[in-house]
């Protein structure tokens, strides 16, 4: 079943994105907006990784507050399509690439990474690999189950608990 879910913020609120439904979980617009509002003074001009990207919510909330940049790394192939589609719905144009976040590489580095991983087969190691994308005094910005991780390589900013849902903001 789909889902539609709506940006919360900046010159695309209120536009409306399809979700790829199936084992994708399209993060809550209350919880979206409290992320977005963490890390508010960081995106305009970054350049920003939305890994496990699902719909591609996060990264295009992202490019609607003003980042200068996304790539979406999602390894559903229907969830890529899906992400395709809403770039092109709304005119933007980004690097799509359907892969596991487990075997992505970047050699210019991210001063944002959005990560809202599956929580059905949620691994830590997945978590922490991403942090050698992630550029020096960079933000990781984790949606995850359960209690605040401790991240080797990263120092927790901040952290609050939405439902089942626990948003941290990590800086390298």
């Amino acid at each position: 079943m789909e889902k539609i879910v709506k940006i919360t913020s900046g010159r695309l609120k209120g536009r409306k994105l399809s979700t790829p439904g199936g084992k994708t979980h399209p993060m809550g617009a209350r919880e979206r907006l409290a992320l977005f509002n963490m890390v508010a003074d960081d995106l305009p001009g970054a350049r920003v990784l939305d890994a496990f990207a699902g719909s591609g919510a996060l990264g295009i909330e992202a490019i609607s507050r003003g980042a200068s940049e996304v790539v979406f790394v999602e390894k559903n192939p229907l969830a890529a399509k899906t992400i395709k589609r809403n770039l092109e719905a709304l005119s933007l144009q980004a690097s799509v690439l359907t892969q596991d976040v487990a075997n992505f590489k970047d050699a210019q580095g991210f001063n944002i990474i959005l990560a809202d991983p599956p929580y059905d087969d949620f691994r830590v190691d997945l978590i922490e690999e991403l942090e050698e994308v992630l550029r020096d005094g960079g933000i990781l910005v984790l949606s995850h189950p359960g209690e605040v991780l401790e991240l080797p390589g990263l120092e927790l900013l901040k952290s609050r608990q939405y439902a089942a849902a626990r948003i941290s903001v990590y800086v390298k």
